[in-house]
């Protein structure tokens, strides 16, 4: 029967797979709590499901300091008797210490389990024989379960982990130091009673054995809830267990590609294709067509590090409309709660203390709203934005590109290439970024940027089909507009042969021109073109190219390459000993004073208002219309960047461009963009994902990476 039970806030938050590591698992924690003000209680029903123990019928309204309990009188015992304190310990002054005492790594073991964590130990100042332990934060939420509490202070970080809840001037302290952001656990790891060492490169975390004692299930107004008693806290984990449906309303093909070579490319092998379909620039091959039988839902596995009896895993579990399977597995030492759920959908896991518990709630609006300020000028920010009935959860950094030290920059995968692709992960850790967001679209099959990128005022990617795009420099000054780059060779003759593409791997009819900028060699990226080399502005030779991808073409470092395509007119026009003569401007002109350019589109947000126009960018009116997770940047009245992820609104799925628009207006945007989406979309910080669990990101081309310098 339905219960009447108090309603528990949403949560959102994503698995660490930091780059460079291998983990057994994608881990995506969810520690749960109330936004920075309240905390519902844990189920009350009077009648349980399946016979299970009934629980406390009242509820209550907590501060952040305060620890949940099922009755009045055992919040008020816990209070006097339960809530562990910082009081007896006290933090020690900080200054450097010699970098011959710092002790660090990027594997933490916990419980005997190799997590990809960062971790730095040091003495708390230059003569003291004590060392203090130091986590990445986002780390730390995602592999044991301590929750992350809004914070207006980047050097403090309140946080609640079962009992233990630290908040006000208790709060760990945090410092941003580079790529990361980190906490002091040494006293939280008394109080939650964690045994730390260092080995090498490992850092050694060993909490006391925990034991399951009892699951119990319940409904709620918003969909189901499972509770885990276990008999002392124990660190969780939340993790991904099999690969989604693309979207839980894929189209049955793909929407128009706009970017799909007007000529004819070299051959290639058709090849499954795992993404969704919502990428413009996806190469126009078919796709591999097996009927396959609908994927009912997702499955999660809740990791508890404690044992359980055989009497609990062969209790029956009731199913939902929601809860579509509940089982509970042993795993060594491990308790696994695995979860079957609708597609889209995410499990709600938060820990409670007094008694020790953890509780699961399967509903369509999870995301946990958050404020951090997570370092000097960037601010992470998770909450719902609403759009008529719909609520869209929204993942974004607010970053001030005038704070000192911090510098945006576009970020590629495989630098120095321009091809390749890398999951977000890995290249926002090699780059040594504290913060990115995948950025333009790209082809998939050749790995090469289709769209504007400018770096240090070199085009390694030029701008295509007068896209959207957004261009900065390092004062904090940016520009979102459509673009386009128009460069016109001259001959001695006054003939003018307009060029349509510089150093682009989108293929159409005309005149495409490679610098050094593009690398050393060119190599055809269609059949039968001619290739022009240029030096010192005169033509010094013209082949033919022959079949794509077969021959390689040198680069001159004082000239470049002109690729002839399907029309090959100009090429009586470009004949060896030809002096050329080049100009380049950009629309709007103002573009070509900002040293930092990436492409995207549409266009969302100009001047406080929507200004979406699909077709003045090349896009099909299918795509725009077409829902899917996107990525979007924008800037505020404030000047400052808006780095923002929506996924799928609770119950359905993800924003059109139109339904985007208004959301980043709604966030006070003055100017936005949007980037390529749907599986590439992807919000990193601090060494994690914060809006995914990484399995399910794709290997994306180029980023936008924030760094923080001291």
């Amino acid at each position: 029967m339905k219960c009447n039970l108090s309603y528990w806030r949403p949560l959102l938050s994503v698995s660490i797979l930091p780059v460079l590591a291998i983990a057994p698992s994608v881990v995506w924690n969810q520690p749960g709590r109330a936004q920075e003000g309240e905390r519902a209680g844990l189920i009350h029903a009077s009648i349980s499901r399946q016979g299970m123990n009934s629980l406390a019928d009242s509820e209550s309204r907590l501060k952040p300091t305060e620890i949940l309990t099922d009755s009045f009188l055992e919040r008020t015992s816990a209070m006097r008797q339960g809530i562990h304190s910082l009081s007896e310990y006290r933090f020690l002054a900080q200054s450097v210490p010699p970098s011959s005492r710092i002790r660090q790594g990027r594997q933490v073991s916990l419980n005997g389990r190799i997590l990809p964590l960062t971790w730095t130990q040091q003495p708390a100042n230059s003569t003291s024989a004590d060392f203090r332990t130091w986590i990445a934060d986002v780390g730390l939420m995602q592999s044991a379960g301590v929750d992350l509490l809004s914070s207006a202070d980047s050097t403090k970080q309140p946080v609640q982990w079962f009992s233990v809840s630290l908040t006000g001037a208790q709060s760990l302290a945090a410092r941003a130091t580079g790529s990361y952001r980190y906490l002091d656990v040494t006293d939280f790891a008394r109080l939650a009673g964690w045994e730390i060492s260092a080995d090498g490169n490992i850092l050694k975390i060993t909490s006391q054995t925990a034991s399951v004692t009892g699951i119990r299930q319940a409904e709620i107004e918003s969909g189901d809830r499972i509770v885990v008693d276990i008999d002392r806290p124990a660190p969780w984990q939340v993790n991904f267990v099999n690969t989604p449906s693309p979207s839980p309303t894929p189209t049955p093909n793909p929407p128009d590609d706009p970017t799909k070579p007007a000529i004819p490319l070299q051959s290639l092998p058709a090849s499954p294709n795992l993404e969704t379909p919502d990428d413009p620039t996806k190469p126009a091959l078919p796709l591999q067509i097996t009927p396959a039988a609908p994927i009912a839902g997702q499955e999660w596995s809740i990791a508890i590090d404690a044992k359980v009896a055989p009497a609990i895993i062969q209790q029956t579990f009731s199913t939902s409309q929601q809860l579509l399977s509940l089982k509970v597995e042993p795993d060594g030492d491990q308790t696994k709660v695995k979860v079957k759920i609708p597609l889209g959908w995410r499990p709600q896991v938060f820990s409670l203390g007094n008694p020790n518990r953890l509780a699961i709630d399967i509903r369509p609006d999870s995301l946990v709203e958050k404020n951090i300020v997570w370092a000097p000028g960037v601010q992470w920010r998770q909450q719902y934005q609403n759009l008529g009935t719909a609520r869209f959860p929204v993942v974004w950094l607010e970053v001030n590109p005038r704070q000192a030290g911090v510098k945006i920059r576009p970020i590629l995968s495989n630098p120095p290439t321009d091809r390749g692709t890398a999951p977000l992960l890995q290249t926002a850790e090699v780059a040594g970024a504290a913060a990115a967001i995948n950025a333009g679209f790209f082809n998939r099959i050749n790995r090469l940027a289709l769209g504007a990128i400018r770096r240090d005022n070199k085009w390694l990617s030029g701008p295509i089909l007068n896209r959207g795009a957004i261009a900065w420099n390092d004062r904090g000054e940016f520009a979102i507009d459509r673009l386009t780059l128009q460069e016109t060779l001259i001959t001695p003759a006054n003939q003018l042969l307009p060029v349509s593409h510089l150093n682009s791997a989108y293929v159409q009819p005309g005149i495409g021109r490679y610098n050094s900028d593009w690398g050393t060699t060119y190599t055809p990226l269609s059949d039968n073109e001619i290739v022009v080399t240029v030096a010192g502005d005169r033509v010094v030779s013209q082949s033919p190219g022959g079949a794509a991808g077969t021959t390689t073409f040198p680069i001159p470092a004082n000239g470049y390459i002109l690729v002839l395509r399907s029309d090959f007119f100009p090429a009586s026009e470009l004949s060896t000993g030809t002096l050329l003569r080049l100009e380049t401007n950009t629309f709007p002109a103002d573009f070509n004073r900002f040293p930092y350019i990436l492409g995207g589109g549409p266009v969302l947000v100009q001047n406080s208002q929507v200004v979406l126009d699909a077709k003045a960018e090349g896009f099909s009116d299918a795509y725009v219309r077409q829902t899917a997770i996107r990525s979007a940047i924008g800037r505020n009245a404030a000047g400052n960047l808006l780095i923002v992820a929506v996924h799928n609104r609770a119950g359905g799925a993800g924003p059109n461009f139109a339904e985007l628009a208004q959301i980043l207006q709604q966030m006070g945007a003055v100017e936005a963009l949007n980037l390529d989406g749907g599986s590439s979309t992807s919000l990193y910080l601090g060494g994690s994902l914060l809006d995914r669990p990484p399995s399910t990101a794709a290997r994306v081309h180029n980023a936008i990476g924030i760094f923080i310098q001291p």
